[in-house]
């Protein structure tokens, strides 16, 4: 108990430096934690708010005991700080603080796990308004402290409010073709009541839904009477990164994408993925800009049948002065953490670190974090090339003067593709 605590303790002093948007593990028992959005594992965590429209939040716990766990969940306003002049009955129907119910240990699996999944809407609560909410699930037992989430699960609902032009270029004010990519966007306010958009509307702009780099309210170049245009902000030039690295893990006998070999250690399987290297040119190669799916060969009850595997990656690389180098993708929660910290070898020239995941398709890559800084760089380690295919999301929230909360109001979400 008291090992448990201690390491549960610098989970939360690790996590404690991520921002309070992002998704995020902090019991280091629990792993896979999903956020789902209508039962598309691709897709962001965003629907739209009416029926017919759910939210699946599901996470596994590496043991076959029975675990009591409740689950919280809270509005947010557009910076993810608690909407703290809503009520519970304002924005949900049903109550707090419910079990959750639906669980199922899994089957035939080396180390043993149990799933845990919860929906939203469910037959306890639903949710009334759009923004941002954070689902939190709390450990309910005598020995668990009931102020202490276990994890927190993130995710937005958004009305029809404004409509939203998008494009991307790499023609942009700092270089063409060569290394960045820039987003123009304007906002048009329709029927939405806007009386001064300076003051009321909030704007976020995110490049492979990452949040270290994520760019929020830039500056707009015009306004008018109905919207307000970003046509050359120099706050929206992203570096424009690599395509990502990727792997499957299918079968625990047979390598699949980029494995190299799996093995067996008593009492892990391991999977060792062939060597990366940095300053590689650019390449074509579709992914899926940092998403993972969770499935084995026979695409079956995928959730309760598939291993849980240590997957070692290795980055060869003369070693980068002045920062680190972590783990990146939609798995690793945008978090720079130890787990996802990688250790430099000098025997092999090369930055390793040998992360424990489940089975199935993942998409990753590389982002040097220099020392004193919360934003990753692709730079040092995959490059930066303007062909690269990214994804973009650009939110819009809406708080008019004497609101209580902010809507989201607007929801974009394009790809960069230079053949078009």
């Amino acid at each position: 108990m008291r090992t448990r605590l201690i390491t549960t303790l610098c989970f939360l002093l690790a996590c404690s430096l991520v921002p309070a948007q992002d998704t995020r593990i902090i019991d280091p028992q629990i792993r896979t934690l999903q956020v789902v959005a209508n039962g598309d594992e691709l897709q962001p965590p965003i629907i739209k708010l009416g029926r017919n429209n759910r939210i699946e939040v599901c996470f596994d716990v590496l043991s076959h005991e029975y675990h009591r766990y409740i689950y919280k969940v809270e509005h947010c306003n557009a910076d993810w700080t608690p909407s703290a002049e809503l009520f519970e009955s304002d924005y949900m129907e049903g109550f707090n603080g419910q079990p959750i119910d639906d669980y199922e240990k899994s089957f035939n699996t080396t180390l043993l796990y149990t799933h845990y999944s919860i929906r939203i809407p469910n037959g306890d609560m639903s949710l009334k308004l759009s923004g941002n909410y954070r689902l939190s699930v709390y450990g309910d037992e005598e020995e668990d402290d009931p102020d202490a989430p276990l994890l927190t699960a993130c995710f937005s609902i958004v009305e029809e409010g404004v409509s939203l032009r998008a494009s991307v270029s790499s023609n942009t004010d700092i270089d063409f073709n060569k290394t960045h990519q820039q987003v123009s966007f304007s906002v048009n306010y329709g029927t939405l009541n806007v009386a001064d958009p300076h003051r009321e509307l909030k704007t976020v702009v995110m490049q492979n839904r990452r949040t270290d780099n994520k760019v929020t309210n830039p500056r707009p170049d015009i306004q008018t009477a109905r919207s307000i245009e970003f046509n050359h902000s120099r706050q929206l030039i992203f570096p424009a990164c690599n395509e990502y690295h990727k792997f499957e893990i299918l079968d625990m006998h047979t390598p699949n994408m980029n494995v190299d070999r799996l093995d067996w250690f008593d009492p892990y399987y391991h999977a060792t993925l062939y060597e990366d290297r940095t300053g590689r040119n650019y390449t074509f190669d579709k992914d899926q800009n940092g998403a993972f799916l969770i499935r084995n060969t026979d695409n079956d009850d995928n959730a309760t049948t598939c291993e849980y595997v240590f997957v070692h990656f290795r980055l060869k690389s003369q070693p980068l002065n002045g920062g680190d180098v972590y783990l990146s993708g939609g798995w690793t929660y945008n978090q720079f953490t130890p787990e996802y910290k990688m250790t430099y070898n000098p025997s092999a020239g090369a930055y390793e670190a040998a992360v424990l995941l489940k089975q199935g398709y993942y998409n990753y890559c590389y982002l040097f974090k220099p020392d004193g800084s919360d934003q990753g760089e692709t730079g040092p380690t995959d490059g930066n090339f303007y062909e690269t295919e990214n994804e973009y999301i650009i939110l819009v929230y809406h708080r008019p003067n004497g609101a209580r909360y902010d809507r989201l109001v607007g929801y974009r979400r394009l790809n960069f593709n230079p053949g078009n």
